[in-house]
């Protein structure tokens, strides 16, 4: 047996911090939205504090652990992509809006055959 795939067993504590920290999270956006007399500044006092404390409950579980070090990982990753220039996104803009318009032009064609086909051929109702 490896020693590397020891599982971890669900623990009562861990899934308890999470569904807090998630209550928390939604309580700060629910602030932030019922809040809306308030001046700005508060609201988003509300949002960013809830999100926060949500943070800070997730830390103490292993899921909590688990998701911010997917979190921080994703982040690092989209870091290491590269992104292509202002030119090759205008090209391939360029490139998918043609192909956008030949295909609209293709299916009107094809549409006015197929009522040609059918209502003047086959139907006779022209």
């Amino acid at each position: 047996m490896n020693t590397q795939d020891v599982q971890i067993v669900n623990n009562k504590r861990d899934i308890a911090l999470v569904v807090l920290a998630a209550a928390v999270a939604l309580a700060g956006v629910l602030g932030f939205s019922l809040l809306t007399e308030q001046p700005l500044l508060l609201r988003i006092g509300a949002l960013l504090g809830g999100l926060a404390v949500a943070l800070a409950l997730a830390w103490f579980s292993h899921y909590g652990k688990e998701f911010l070090a997917f979190a921080r990982e994703s982040y690092d990753e989209t870091r290491r992509v590269v992104w292509p220039s202002r030119k090759e996104t205008i090209n391939t803009t360029g490139i998918v809006f043609g192909f956008v318009v030949i295909m609209a032009i293709f299916m009107f064609i094809v549409d006015k055959l197929l009522e040609w086909g059918l209502y003047d051929l086959l139907l006779g109702w022209r």
